[in-house]
């Protein structure tokens, strides 16, 4: 098996769509209030849900991984570009050999994290 998405419903899913359009560029494909963003090769869906109103109520529950080589400077991008801070760029161990982590949160609330490479944490 292999991950390939992740699905984001929304009540707003044209303001969610917006949102992570500033976070990282154009989407891949767009159809009315459906949204795909390529990051990685993997892709993020965006799209209405008739399930899903207001903000999320348990953002800690399920968040979507981003790995990035530079946590701290990609924080900062997605800081400027709207993303809301959940915690600032850390290491979730004392040992220098971890790896970095943040995480921030979209407009529905749910959570995203940026967090170095797995294999860089073990060199």
């Amino acid at each position: 098996m292999k991950l390939t998405a992740v699905m984001l419903g929304s009540e707003n899913a044209k303001a969610l769509g917006d949102f992570y359009a500033k976070l990282f560029g154009t989407p891949e494909w767009n159809d009315g209030d459906w949204y795909g963003f390529d990051i990685g090769g993997s892709s993020l869906i965006i799209g209405p849900h008739s399930e899903v109103h207001g903000k999320n109520d348990a953002p800690g529950r399920i968040m979507f991984v981003l790995e990035t080589e530079d946590v701290k400077a990609d924080f900062d991008k997605l800081k400027t570009a709207g993303a809301v801070v959940v915690a600032e760029p850390y290491k979730p161990a004392m040992d220098d050999k971890e790896g970095w982590l943040a995480t921030l949160a979209d407009l529905d609330g749910n959570f995203f994290q940026l967090a170095t490479p797995w294999g860089e944490a073990s060199k």
